[in-house]
């Protein structure tokens, strides 16, 4: 039985969701037995346009991301977003806070028209994606598991509820205690809650859940004498690309 052939395929990011999966450290021999990866700039030279699953990562901000994405969109039958800059649009959406002439300039001066920049979106923005392995970085042992349930034919298991359960199963104080802010209530779990765990409020690198209880998160911020406005630069972070939830 032949393996599945994957690719992985960069944007506009950092690249440390790619060397996320580089650093499977023991999990990386038996995740490049379970796939044939044909298509990984990071890793190795030789490169195909032939493979099923495309692990991307990055967003998408100039005509050339575009349309690289939708030749690999054409090419793949799964496409896995991985981390916040493809699954959220992630800290590069900033730059849209600004306006797409106004960032040009601040960045490249006189030189803006030289730039084949456009407005920043998450991949899913211009392609569909079936499964998304979220954070900044994301989890490895989650892009594995995507991967590997792919592979036995099972639908993987991505988790669709807050980090204040992650935070309540590992008995943290909650960070608002500590005169913290924190998006738990509405962001999406899966990192076991590593930020919170080291008393750092949660940024909502994962996005938000589909259905968040805003009025969990007011109510706890009018607890604690502060409003949306006061939080919302730090919820932008990493999802100033999406709806801005909390102002619903």
């Amino acid at each position: 039985m032949s393996k599945p052939k994957v690719g992985v395929f960069g944007f506009a990011g950092c690249g440390g969701c790619q060397l996320e999966i580089l650093n499977l450290e023991e999990q990386l021999v038996d995740f490049i037995k379970a796939v044939d990866i044909v298509n990984f700039t990071e890793a190795i030279t030789e490169h195909s346009d032939t493979y099923e699953i495309a692990l991307i990562e990055g967003s998408v901000s100039t005509n050339h991301d575009l349309e690289k994405l939708e030749h690999i969109s054409k090419i793949a039958k799964i496409i896995i977003a991985v981390g916040a800059c493809a699954c959220t649009g992630g800290l590069n959406c900033l730059k849209n806070l600004y306006g797409l002439e106004k960032a040009k300039e601040l960045v490249y001066g006189d030189k803006k028209d030289w730039i084949d920049a456009i407005e920043t979106k998450p991949i899913d923005a211009y392609v569909k994606v079936d499964y998304y392995a979220r954070g900044c970085p994301p989890t490895r042992s989650e892009i594995v598991d995507i991967v590997k349930s792919l592979i036995v034919g099972k639908k993987p298991e991505i988790p669709n509820y807050p980090v204040c359960i992650e935070c309540k199963r590992l008995g943290n104080t909650c960070l608002y205690e500590y005169g913290l802010s924190c998006f738990g209530p509405v962001a999406r779990a899966g990192c076991n809650a590593r930020c919170p765990s080291s008393k750092s409020g949660c940024e909502a690198c994962r996005g938000y859940i589909d259905q968040p209880n805003i009025n969990a998160q007011k109510d706890l911020l009018s607890r604690y004498g502060l409003t949306v406005e006061d939080i919302m630069e730090g919820f932008n972070l990493y999802n100033a690309c999406k709806n801005n939830v909390l102002k619903k």
